[in-house]
């Protein structure tokens, strides 16, 4: 039997005492966990066991489980601190207050409205950023994504002999809870959705009052595509044992079913429940793509007291400063981000694309992104965000050691990647500004090559055939820009308008900041 116990803020607990206790006798086994906050059982016999975990004076919940064949239990995660939600609440309050700002928000979402003529600081450019960075910030991973993958992977590996294995058990008693259960989740977890509806229905069907067994089978009909009887779990789930996965798991349905109001609502229950790292970064970004941009850095300062590592709730927390036109304070938080753990690419990405639509150039960014350039040779976008960093830091001063520098960098994007339209599109300029017309016009006509929705290259394009005296390619490459801009502006309202926006009552008095 083995698994791992985790602190509040998710970093492994190294050296917690795990107590095993098995049911019928009230024998006890214990041990204690390692650097990883990993531990294991050896040589269990099956029964029924309760385990628990504790670390001075916290305490995890306890846990009740069933082995029924050696060898075969699943991986156990307890968490430190979440015995109760009273713990919880008195533990997240030594770490910056943290549930009271959960449980009572100086602000709340009175409703939404369809989002069809946005307003933001600076220029179309910077807003049109704003919104891209909102939505990549909806999808950053946590940093143990990979581990997820890999612990997938081997789900998967592992599918021909453990299938078997299962459906030995299911054919020898088709109606018993344990082994109906145990195929359900492995089919869950390969994808198997169908199968694992088929599975878990009949262990439901068993034994209904099993929590696990029910939000699994809530989570397998969501994915088979029967989010009615999804929901209809899940609301009986909540009545009777509210939990903050329940809560997480019932806002995604919500914001796919077109109620981001509601979503909003039962992320702040789940992080009232559970301050996880998770938690605070689904309810702060919920808000963020709603444009609630100052609600959404609110709960971003306060995860970031309570998950001070958190990378992704650092450069999510950027991309709400960047919204809100505090361009310097969201690019020391995204080269915060990067420091904390240099290999991941997003806080990088992120200050690229800031530093590009930022009216001034920002602090930190270049050294950040040189090293991004170093530690990924390989990345067209490492050197292509650092040549355009580099060069706008610069400007007009530019001396030729940096503009030779500028072109080598952007010269080696477009030799990682040919389609690395905009360093091409760069590359260009840099020819135009020599009055190297027909070069810039080869960098522009590659550029298109690589994305003929290139808006500027077309504009350029056509600039230089002016200069080289062809009018006729030059209007049409002008007319090539106007439609395209068009269409892209289409496309844009079209994505506001799918978006609602949050509509936000605070508190009187209302700070300047906040009302803008």
């Amino acid at each position: 039997m083995r698994g791992t116990v985790r602190e509040l803020n998710g970093a492994p607990a190294e050296n917690a005492h795990v107590i095993l206790v098995r049911d019928a006798t009230q024998s006890s086994e214990q041990t204690n966990t390692d650097a990883a906050g990993r531990f294991a059982f050896i040589g269990v016999a099956p029964g029924a066991f309760t385990i628990t975990a504790t670390s001075g004076s916290l305490r995890s919940a306890a846990v009740s489980l069933t082995v029924s064949t050696p060898g075969d239990q699943l991986p156990i995660s307890l968490l430190l601190g979440a015995e109760s939600k009273q713990q919880t609440s008195s533990i997240a309050q030594d770490a910056g207050q943290a549930m009271q700002f959960a449980d009572n928000p100086n602000f709340s979402i009175a409703a939404v409205t369809d989002w069809t003529a946005a307003g933001g600081h600076g220029s179309d450019a910077s807003l049109r950023t704003s919104e891209a960075l909102a939505r990549d910030a909806v999808r950053l991973s946590p940093q143990d994504q990979k581990s997820a993958a890999t612990s997938k992977a081997n789900v998967t590996a592992e599918a021909a002999e453990s299938e078997s294995v299962l459906r030995a058990a299911v054919e020898k008693d088709p109606k018993n809870f344990n082994a109906n259960h145990k195929i359900g989740w492995f089919y869950l977890q390969t994808g198997r959705y169908q199968d694992a509806v088929r599975s878990l229905q009949v262990a439901y069907e068993a034994e209904s009052g099993n929590y696990d067994n029910e939000f699994d089978l809530a989570r397998a009909l969501k994915m088979a595509g029967d989010a009615a009887q999804a929901r209809n779990h899940v609301q009986r789930l909540l009545e009777h044992r509210p939990t903050a996965e329940l809560h997480r798991f019932k806002a995604e349905m919500d914001e796919e079913a077109g109620d981001p109001l509601s979503a909003a609502r039962e992320l702040q229950r789940a992080v009232s429940e559970d301050p996880s790292e998770d938690n605070f970064f689904a309810w702060g970004s919920e808000l963020l793509i709603h444009r609630a941009v100052w609600q959404s850095k609110e709960v971003f300062d306060q995860g970031v007291k309570l998950h001070p590592q958190s990378a992704r709730m650092l450069t999510a927390r950027g991309a709400a400063l960047f919204a809100g036109a505090l361009y310097d304070e969201a690019a020391l938080d995204l080269c915060r981000a990067s420091d904390l753990n240099p290999e991941i690419v997003e806080p990088y990405l992120f200050m690229g694309k800031i530093e590009m639509a930022a009216p001034n150039p920002l602090p930190c960014v270049v050294a950040k992104l040189e090293r991004f350039a170093k530690i990924q040779p390989g990345n067209a976008l490492a050197s292509y965000f650092y040549a355009m960093a580099l060069w706008k830091q610069q400007g007009r001063a530019a001396d030729s050691q940096t503009m030779d520098r500028v072109r080598e960098l952007l010269t080696r994007a477009v030799t990682v990647d040919p389609k690395c339209a905009s360093a091409r599109l760069e590359l260009g300029n840099l020819s135009a500004g020599k009055k190297q017309w027909e070069q810039a016009i080869d960098q522009y006509l590659d550029a298109i090559q690589a994305d003929p929705q290139l808006n500027e290259a077309h504009y350029r394009l056509g600039v230089a055939y002016q200069r080289v005296g062809d009018q006729a390619k030059a209007t049409e490459q002008f007319q090539l820009h106007d439609k395209i801009a068009r269409e892209q502006a289409a496309e844009i309202q079209r994505q506001r308008e799918d978006v609602k926006q949050f509509l936000v009552v605070l508190p009187d008095p209302v700070s300047k900041q906040q009302n803008r």
